[in-house]
């Protein structure tokens, strides 16, 4: 840029005083300003940013004040002002205009990306300083890439009218990753627990998702907060990193890190007091709503949750701003930290407004009524940590952040919301094949998010080697703009469990039903459904004798050898005219048929009439993936109000949750359920109890485990048991069950979308009663033994153990259970390994 000057030209004498000079060089008044140069930027524009006007005297002060006032607009890359007789002539040079901003060699960081981080934009004002700024920021964004050799030349080409396109060549360089991660003064944990507490990982191949393994100055100061974190939560108080230093290697490619850390000796905590003049505060009932225990091993955690617990009690006692600051007496010799928490009344701050930002596709109220606060209330933490949880069990976005900025006012705030958009709808078709539905084909139309107004309609078809099924659900969460859901059911299904039981079931109804909160994490729901049921027994013909005992459901075609062999292609079934004398052919639910089924008691079809509720309490802390607390579910179903069919069914449920480490959480569950008929005389019907196995109880095939019917051979001589076989699963009445699980670290990238956890399963299911229990049957078998046909119902106790692994694949969800049987019956099916799929709604 050329360097600009302020010259006044005019004709002096060649003698004269000093202030004769002065007064012939800045004398006089401005007659005319006459601007020249300007091609895009009107004379008039010019004249404006000047101090001084025609009629003003020619005043060096103002005149070099003008003279930084226009190289202050950035509009020009010169500027001169000189005097010529008593006018005042400004030349100016203009900064040409920006008419394309262009990159050109990058790979890694799209255009997009960078062009939001830079400030030359088309028809933008173009100078040396600001592209000098921006080259800055480009390379700063490749470094938290990892990218330390990237290079960025600018380049412009001039364009008629004084515009230039902007060019910016970029040599983006390999990127540097981390070779290594060494700890110097460490004695209490070891480099590779130290390693697992910080985001920066060391370059691994399998890494090949995850970028925590270039490396970023700016993590590599996070890492030093978490490192004081994880001390602090294990008592070490006194824990500082004392450098942290990043070396190139030799061929520039990656880094060695090496973290220098005090760790100081370890602490607990002693005396634990709370101090407040406050009137309406009583110390002792706040000191019982602190969580530390005197003795115990120190965590700075522990600060900040007692200070969440004190302000929480505070609020109740009507107290909405409280200043809570926990004063800290170490002593290095005992090893104890004495905790005084000072109360006093805070400054009263009001939330001014909530603005909702990102939110593309979901209107602003479905947001806001998630909300736990409003627009002029009391700045409260606890209710914006609530309202964020709330938004996040929305399942809508990617990310949920509040953040708040003061207001122009003192005792105002501004809460921003941000969120991050997720697609919500799905049009997805699925094929696949599991141990336990064989092969199944699966489509699917759902919208989470319909319209952005929060309401759910999904609509599937679905059909797999055991079921089939049509469904159509829609759900409005804020029925008549009220806190009530609503929502329709209809649905077709038809199960074979011939495999398992001997029967198949055909389900076409509708259903209602409405939900409402009854507090903030209490739910209480009212359903009603109307549905047919149809169920019937598969077809089977049988030979039987003249006393109705059963002989064959076979026959052997010319050349079989083996009449055992049922497989073989040699053998057809029974058929009409097949009987030889004194036999007939019959169905396997003939009244004629001795060892008729239990079963074939439920074939028939009903019409049911079902009214229920359901209540759902929620303690936990994170709606999506809980670490801590327990949510309760209890449900009932009455049948009988019209219809077919009487039963009272009732089930519930409660899951605890507990963080042991990082991605290890601990959870039990336990579970129940109980029906019962409401018919004199009549059970409950095959299609209304409970079966458990499969994904239900993993180690224990579909329908495995509880009652079923069996037949024993016996040997006529010395009384054992030759042989037992297994027949139909019967359901029972009743289970309880318990589920222990672990989830395991599996030390891969969470692009991977792989988790694991140990499980065991313990329960059983029985308590078949009265009309529900098939009558014991002696006979003599085909082969001349004596046989006893009876069926099971003791509710023993079951379990199993192993490992559950879990893929959120493209292809969706994906589950493989490799299990161990700990307790069964032998009459139980069981399994060690099952592999399933399923589509999300």
């Amino acid at each position: 840029m050329a360097t600009s000057a302020v010259a006044f030209n005019t004709a002096m004498g060649p003698m004269g005083t000093a202030d004769a000079q002065e007064d012939s060089r800045y004398g006089g008044t401005i007659r005319s300003i006459i601007v020249e140069g300007n091609q895009r930027i009107e004379a008039r524009t010019v004249q404006s940013y000047l101090l001084v006007e025609p009629g003003d005297p020619f005043s060096p002060d103002r005149i070099d004040l003008s003279l930084k006032t226009l190289f202050a607009t950035n509009l020009f890359a010169d500027v001169s002002i000189d005097r010529v007789n008593d006018d005042l002539l400004v030349r100016v040079v203009e900064n040409p205009i920006i008419n394309r901003v262009i990159f050109e060699g990058n790979r890694a960081l799209d255009d997009d990306k960078l062009k939001e981080d830079i400030q030359a934009a088309p028809r933008g004002i173009f100078t040396a300083a600001r592209v000098q700024s921006d080259v800055q920021r480009i390379l700063e964004l490749y470094r938290q890439s990892g990218r330390f050799a990237a290079k960025v030349e600018p380049q412009y080409k001039p364009l008629e009218q004084n515009r230039v396109d902007l060019i910016f060549e970029i040599t983006e360089g390999p990127v540097t990753g981390v070779r290594a991660i060494n700890f110097i003064g460490n004695k209490e944990y070891s480099d590779s627990r130290l390693r697992s507490e910080i985001v920066t990982r060391q370059s691994r191949f399998w890494r090949f998702f995850s970028s925590n393994d270039n490396y970023d100055p700016g993590r590599l100061e996070y890492d030093r907060d978490l490192l004081r974190q994880f001390y602090q939560n294990n008592g070490y108080y006194d824990f500082r990193v004392t450098s942290a230093v990043a070396e190139l290697t030799p061929d520039q490619k990656d880094f060695y890190i090496t973290m220098t850390v005090d760790e100081g000796r370890q602490y607990n905590f002693g005396e634990v007091k709370v101090e407040t003049a406050l009137e309406k505060l009583n110390p002792a009932a706040l000191r019982r709503a602190v969580p530390i225990q005197e003795g115990a091993l120190f965590r700075g955690d522990a600060i900040e949750e007692t200070i969440d617990a004190l302000t929480y009690s505070a609020g109740i006692a009507g107290y909405a701003f409280v200043d809570i600051r926990p004063q800290l007496d170490v002593n290095p010799e005992t090893g104890n930290i004495d905790v005084t928490f000072a109360v006093d009344e805070g400054p009263r701050v009001y939330i001014d407004r909530i603005n909702i930002v990102g939110n593309t596709q979901t209107l602003d109220r479905v947001i806001r009524r998630e909300l736990r606060i409003s627009e002029g209330d009391a700045f409260n933490r606890i209710l914006l940590d609530r309202s964020r949880n709330r938004v996040r069990a929305l399942g809508y976005f990617k990310d949920v952040e509040i953040v708040e900025t003061p207001a122009e006012e003192p005792d105002r705030t501004i809460v921003d919301i941000k969120v991050e958009e997720q697609p919500t709808g799905e049009l997805s078709f699925a094929a696949g094949f599991s141990s336990a539905d064989a092969y199944l084909i699966d489509v699917s139309a759902s919208q989470r998010n319909l319209r952005g107004r929060g309401q759910s309609v999904v609509a599937r078809v679905s059909a797999s080697s055991r079921q089939q099924i049509v469904d159509f659900r829609f759900t409005e969460p804020r029925l008549f703009d009220r806190n009530l859901s609503g929502g329709i059911d209809l649905f077709a299904t038809k199960q074979d469990y011939e495999r398992y039981s001997y029967f198949n079931s055909e389900t076409i109804g509708a259903g209602l039903r409405v939900g409402f909160p009854l507090t903030e994490r209490m739910q209480l729901g009212l359903s009603y459904r109307l549905q047919s049921d149809d169920v019937n027994v598969t077809d089977r013909n049988y030979i039987i004798d003249a006393n109705g005992f059963f002989v064959t459901d076979i026959i052997q075609t010319a050349g079989a050898d083996t009449p055992e062999d049922r497989s073989d292609d040699r053998y057809r079934a029974v058929e009409e005219g097949d009987a030889g004398p004194g036999e007939r052919v019959v169905d396997q639910c003939s009244p004629a048929y001795v060892l008729r089924d239990t079963i074939c008691r439920a074939e028939r079809s009903d019409i049911s009439s079902i009214i229920g509720y359901n209540f759902y309490w929620d303690r936990t802390n994170d709606p999506i993936r809980p670490s801590r607390g327990f949510d309760f579910r209890f449900s009932q179903d009455l049948a009988g109000l019209g219809g077919d069919v009487k039963y009272l069914r009732t089930e519930s449920s409660a899951t605890f949750y507990r963080g042991i480490w990082k991605s290890m959480i601990a959870s039990a569950r336990f579970s129940g359920g109980y029906v019962f008929p409401l018919e004199d005389g009549q059970g409950v019907r095959i299609n209304n109890r409970f079966f458990r196995g499969g994904s239900t109880f993993r180690g224990f095939d579909v329908a495995g485990l509880g009652p079923r019917e069996i037949v024993k051979e016996v040997d006529p001589e010395t009384g054992e048991v030759i042989r037992t076989r297994r027949l139909n699963s019967q359901g029972g009445n009743a289970y309880y069950q318990g589920t222990f699980e672990l989830s395991l670290p599996n030390f891969l990238p969470e692009e991977y979308g792989i988790r694991s956890a140990l499980f065991t399963e313990v329960g059983s299911l029985g308590t078949l009663r009265g009309s529900d229990v098939g009558q014991t049957i002696y006979y003599t078998s085909q082969s001349g033994n004596p046989s006893v046909r009876m069926t099971k119902t003791a509710a023993s106790l079951r379990a199993s153990a192993g490992l559950s692994v879990f893929w959120d694949s493209p292809f969706g969800p994906i589950r493989f259970d490799f299990s161990q049987i700990l307790r069964k019956e032998d009459y139980d099916r069981t399994e060690t390994f099952r592999f399933s799929t399923s589509t999300r709604f």
